[in-house]
């Protein structure tokens, strides 16, 4: 004999004895509520009289195999991590190659700057080479050369299961170091992200991965790529984290945090373990220039928001120019050229007018022209859709903002303790935090490529400083201003799962209304007909005379007419029972039903895995975000009544 018990629904959080209205979407267990199937679809037959055993009933995917992965995603990490340093020293390669052969005449491998030419005005014209070559590559080869690669990137993790296209590896890397050899005023740590996060998604999709799998080593490849170009894992961990994926877990951290190792060690065993941008050692900051760095970090924070809109400004120009947007790199080109004739520090990558800013060997008029030239060629040229990054550019003008207003407030107010070059310190990192909201990245980054540990405290005020000034002013960053623009949605918060925090048994309805596998289908009917519209559910679990579980039946199941009203409610089961443990997440009980295309899943116990203890289904999910929305809805009256 079996009885129907009264159902007592528990809330989000827990708390028992309250008891809420059924509130079952209609139409559960039609073919269009679970995913276009139903139990009728692709029927697996259970004999009679069998129970099902525990190793024939569907159970979540549980841990084990998912921390094997993880050692088997960081050994291909590793793999992506070598051929990303070794893409790096190539493209810094054939970076010296071009700029040697277009500025001094030379063929050679050997690291050089355009400073130093002998073309005279002659030199307006290598970057509209440069622009001409990356155009082409782009039109007949692959548009997704055009930009400085971390939203592309960025892109294919959201929306298109972190497949980046194979050519993209070989053209990037090209396009970039053409653009760049010619006197664009770019970093090569962008392409060379962009190159590693291909890498990464090359042999993702070779191997048979899951796609999750396959952003791992996207980011992996972009860490890596970053680390060898400037020995700075931790920050490149951080990037990954912090702008390609979106989640803070142990599955992914692992493989990226070994690729960047890997990454540096190869680069520490090339080109030693000097810092990047060795500076003088520097002193404690007192507190009141710790304050004032906090606000220079705010300063640079609202011009970190202007660049970007500036930036893309200059974006909506070339897209209304009468032109194909494949000469509109020669456009930039021209740019280029004219502001390399009359400021050549402004061609190539720069990294030399960055260290000379942090040590303090340019300053006055000179550091006024070099940020403002940099500036106009760098947006000019990006805007044009040319290939090229923008940490070098960003760094070079934050750090001479910041060295400007550093030396201003050591004049005219000593006793503040300020350091103009830790005041360049913080603009470099501050105006990258401000305009890619990567804010640990940017601070880790900036002491890493400089080792100077009593610069952490004023990088951390003015980076933040920096983000928040970024936050309040602006919705989008330069990272995901192209993104939105397209559509496409880009969330900027890491936060854990509501769902993951809630367990079945707190969200499931307990005790589960039940049916006796031998009763008549007739004998159902004419109970579910007595009932009352508040009471039918949608779906029930069928049990033995010992309360052992069989199987579901939808109502869908039950209102079959071509079924044989005398037969007994186990001959209608089609295919095995698919159960959750109650000590399971909620979040793990969404995508089980996901995985197996069933509306609701009956809940049973570790101990005792064929008894029903009760019933989860997509309202029970539904419902369980209540608590959340309901403590939204009162910060939001909280706040209105502040105002």
């Amino acid at each position: 004999m079996w009885a129907i018990l009264t159902r007592r629904r528990m809330t989000a959080g827990g708390a028992k004895g309250k008891t809420l209205p059924q509130r079952d979407l209609p139409g559960f267990g039609h073919p269009r509520y679970v995913g276009g199937m139903s139990h009728h679809d692709e029927p697996l037959p259970v004999a009679p009289s069998m129970e099902p055993a525990l190793e024939s009933v569907g159970v979540p995917w549980q841990g084990p195999e998912q921390r094997h992965r993880i050692v088997v995603v960081s050994a291909l990490a590793l793999a992506v991590a070598f051929g990303s340093a070794a893409a790096a020293e190539m493209l810094i390669a054939l970076i010296a190659f071009a700029t040697n052969l277009f500025f001094h005449q030379r063929v050679s491998l050997q690291e050089a700057a355009p400073l130093g030419h002998s073309l005279g005005a002659g030199v307006v014209a290598v970057p509209m080479i440069g622009g001409l070559v990356v155009g082409l590559m782009a039109r007949y080869g692959s548009a997704a050369i055009r930009g400085h690669g971390i939203p592309e990137a960025m892109e294919r993790v959201l929306h298109g299961e972190s497949r980046i296209p194979p050519k993209v590896t070989l053209l990037k890397p090209i396009s970039a170091a053409v653009a760049i050899g010619t006197g664009g005023p770019f970093g090569a740590e962008g392409p060379i992200i962009a190159t590693g996060g291909a890498l990464g998604s090359l042999l993702g999709q070779v191997l048979h991965i899951t796609a999750d799998e396959r952003k791992v080593l996207l980011a992996s490849g972009a860490a890596a790529g970053m680390a060898a170009v400037f020995g700075t894992p931790v920050a490149a961990v951080l990037l990954a984290v912090e702008l390609l994926l979106f989640e803070y877990r142990p599955r992914s951290l692992v493989p990226v945090a070994l690729a960047a190792s890997a990454a540096t060690a190869v680069r520490m065993a090339l080109h030693g373990s000097e810092p990047v941008f060795p500076m003088p050692l520097i002193a404690q900051p007192t507190g009141a220039a710790l304050a004032t760095y906090a606000i220079l970090g705010a300063v640079i924070g609202g011009i970190s928001v202007a660049i970007t809109r500036t930036l893309y400004a200059v974006e909506d120009a070339f897209e209304r120019l009468p032109v194909h947007w494949m000469w509109w790199p020669v456009i930039g080109g021209l740019a280029v050229g004219v502001i390399g004739y009359f400021v050549p520090a402004t061609l190539g990558v720069g990294y030399y007018n960055i260290m000379a800013i942090l040590g303090g060997a340019i300053a006055g008029g000179a550091l006024v022209g070099l940020v403002i030239a940099k500036l106009v060629s760098w947006t000019i040229a990006l805007g044009s859709g040319t290939s090229g990054g923008t940490l070098a550019p960003l760094f070079t003008i934050g750090g001479g903002i910041g060295a400007l207003i550093g030396t201003l407030m050591a004049d005219l107010a000593p006793s503040l303790g300020v350091d103009a070059r830790v005041a360049a310190l913080v603009g470099m990192a501050a105006i990258f935090a401000g305009a890619s909201r990567a804010l640990l990245a940017s601070v880790v980054f900036a002491f890493e490529t400089t080792r100077q540990p009593m610069g952490l405290l004023p990088l951390l005020a003015g980076c933040t400083a920096a983000y928040l000034v970024s936050l309040l002013r602006m919705k989008s960053t330069i990272m995901t201003e192209r993104l939105s623009r397209r559509g496409v949605p880009v969330g900027a918060d890491l936060s854990v799962d509501h769902l993951t925090q809630i367990l079945v048994r707190d969200c499931a309805t307990m005790p589960a209304v039940v049916l006796p596998a031998e009763q008549s289908l007739e004998e159902t009917r004419n109970w579910l007909a007595a009932r009352g519209p508040d009471e039918r559910h949608q779906g029930f679990p069928v049990v033995t005379a010992e309360g052992n579980l069989v199987g579901v039946l939808t109502m869908r199941d039950l209102g079959d007419r071509t079924a044989d009203p005398a037969q007994p409610l186990r001959k209608l089961i089609r295919r095995p029972p698919v159960v959750i443990f109650d000590n399971d997440t909620a979040r793990n009980a969404a995508d089980h039903m996901v995985r197996e295309r069933v509306g609701r899943l009956p809940v049973v116990s570790a101990d005792a895995p064929r008894r029903v203890i009760g019933v989860i289904t997509r309202s029970d999910l539904l419902e369980s975000h209540a608590r959340r929305i309901e403590a939204a809805i009162e910060a939001r009256r909280v706040l209105s009544w502040r105002r």
